[in-house]
């Protein structure tokens, strides 16, 4: 009797043991989905970036001979109103690659693009290469595609004249601070803690609910923070993380 229960507690263990071991290696195969999806997303938007600044270099002596065409022709005017529309146009692609995390600069840039496709106007200011940062590159790639993403659907439900998304990405001695700003309507505050739980939304369609969620937890991870201002005027999400050493 004493070895027949000693058996059955070998096996109980043991099955317990397998368990275990199930439920981590599903957990670490999640995980590594998770991350082969951000990575293949954060490869697309490098290309894209890439094709950009090709065609960008491409079309540099394009736009110089126009100039020089104009110039020659004595149409100042002309070509003052031609300079400032190219240099707005190569000033967006130039903000978005000052940072030293390429996977980063890909990401704003893809998301001007997606953005000005639906008449927003996208704002970028960085004041910080990110050298020092603690957060993966494609977790932090994540945090802002989620964010932007969500920014470009309120504004999208609205019926705003002039939409308008601005991205912060600045630092203190200690943090790096990213802020994504929209002017598309206030959100309650009676649901401002719910946004952020899997599955809540305030649309009917499916694929809704995970965006701001999945934000909240790589930030929990990494022990970063996070907060929510939304008024009248304008909604701002702004996520910081410590510097590594």
């Amino acid at each position: 009797m004493g070895d027949t229960s000693i058996y059955l507690i070998f096996c109980v263990a043991l099955v317990v043991i397998l368990v275990v071991c199930v439920i981590l290696l599903a957990r670490n195969y999640i995980k590594l989905i998770n991350r082969n999806d951000a990575l293949s997303e954060s490869i697309d938007n490098l290309c894209r970036l890439n094709d950009k600044l090709r065609m960008d270099r491409h079309d540099y002596l394009n736009h110089l001979q126009i100039v020089y065409g104009l110039m020659e022709l004595e149409e100042y005017d002309e070509m003052n109103s031609y300079l400032k529309k190219v240099y707005k146009e190569l000033l967006k692609t130039g903000k978005a690659v000052k940072t030293s995390k390429p996977a980063i600069n890909a990401l704003l840039a893809a998301k001007t693009a997606e953005a000005e496709a639906k008449v927003i106007d996208f704002v970028i200011e960085v004041k910080s290469d990110l050298k020092n940062l603690c957060i993966e590159d494609w977790e932090l790639c994540k945090v802002l595609s989620n964010l932007i993403d969500n920014a470009i659907r309120a504004l999208e439900d609205s019926d705003l004249e002039e939409k308008k998304i601005r991205v912060d990405i600045t630092e203190t001695k200690e943090r790096y601070i990213f802020s994504v700003e929209d002017n598309g309507p206030k959100i309650p505050e009676d649901i401002r803690d719910k946004i952020f739980k899997r599955g809540f939304t305030t649309k009917k369609d499916e694929g809704h609910g995970m965006g701001l969620a999945i934000v909240s937890e790589i930030v929990s991870k990494n022990k970063g923070s996070l907060e929510l201002d939304s008024d009248e005027e304008e909604t701002v999400f702004s996520v910081s993380f410590g510097k590594g050493e």
